[in-house]
C-alpha cells in the first residue's frame, strides 16, 4: 500500500510553500528519500505525480512533493530561476530533516517533472547537494525550437543524473539530448521511454495520469539503487 502523506509547511523566503511527505510503513534499508517537483502547468496534487511518488512508496522509498511559490499563490507564471532555486533549497533542508527524525541515512535525490527537474539541476549547480537527480522530461528546449537549448549549466555537473525521456517529447530532440548526455560524461544516465510524449503519454493509447505515472518508479527507483 502507498504510504500516508504526512502535510507539511516550508518556510521559503517571507512566505511558505505546502509540501506532503510520505514514507511506507516498512521501507527498504537506509531509505531513499525522493523530493519530487512539479512542472510548470500542475502543482505537486497533480494526479501524475501523485501516482509516481505512491508507486515510489510501494517500492520502500520516502518521498516528498512540494508546490513552488508561483503555484501556492494561484499563479500561472513559473517563478524565476533565483525564487525556485531557493524554494529547492528550502525543500530538500525539510526533506533531510525528516529522514534525521526517522534514522533514514539512504541517498537524498532531488527529482522534478521538466520544469521541477530544470530547476533541480539549476539548484545542484548553485551549490545544492544532492546524491543524484532524476528529470522526469527534461525540456531542453522549446517545441520547435532546437536551437535554444537550455543546457550550459548541466556540464559541469559531477551530480549522478537520470534522463527519462519519452521518444515523442518535443522538448528534446533525440539526437541533440543524446549529444548533450555524452558531453555530460559518465555520471548522466539517458534512459528512453517508447513512444511517450512529454507527458509521457502514447498516442492512440489513453491511460490515467496516474498509472502514467507510477510507470517510471521502477527505472527511478533502479537508477537511485545505484547510488547507495
Amino acid at each position: 500500500m502507498p504510504a500516508t502523506d504526512q502535510q507539511l509547511t516550508i518556510p521559503v523566503g517571507d512566505g511558505t510553500v505546502s509540501a506532503a511527505y510520505g514514507r511506507p510503513g516498512k521501507p527498504s534499508p537506509h531509505a531513499p528519500t525522493v523530493v519530487v517537483a512539479h512542472g510548470a502547468g500542475a502543482g505537486m496534487e497533480h494526479p501524475f505525480l501523485l501516482g509516481f511518488t505512491d508507486a515510489l512508496n510501494v517500492l520502500g522509498l520516502a518521498t516528498l512533493r512540494f508546490n513552488f511559490p508561483y503555484r501556492e499563490a494561484g499563479r500561472k507564471f513559473p517563478d524565476r530561476p533565483p525564487v525556485a532555486i531557493a524554494t529547492w533549497r528550502a525543500v530538500m533542508d525539510a526533506a533531510a530533516n525528516q529522514a534525521a527524525l526517522r534514522g533514514d541515512t539512504g541517498p537524498l535525490v532531488a527529482c522534478g517533472k521538466s520544469f521541477g527537474g530544470r530547476m533541480a539541476s539549476m539548484a545542484v549547480a548553485a551549490g545544492m547537494p544532492a546524491a543524484g537527480l532524476v528529470y522526469l522530461g527534461y525540456p531542453l528546449h522549446p517545441p520547435g525550437k532546437p536551437d535554444k537549448l537550455r543546457d550550459e549549466h548541466l556540464y559541469g555537473l559531477a551530480t549522478p543524473m537520470l534522463f527519462l525521456q519519452g521518444t515523442r517529447d518535443t522538448f528534446a530532440t533525440p539526437h541533440i539530448l543524446e549529444d548533450v548526455v555524452s558531453r555530460i560524461g559518465r555520471n548522466a544516465v539517458l534512459q528512453w521511454v517508447e513512444g511517450e510524449d512529454h507527458s509521457f503519454a502514447v498516442a492512440g493509447h489513453k491511460r490515467p495520469a496516474g498509472e502514467v505515472g507510477a510507470s517510471l518508479a521502477v527505472p527511478v527507483a533502479g537508477f537511485i539503487s545505484s547510488l547507495e
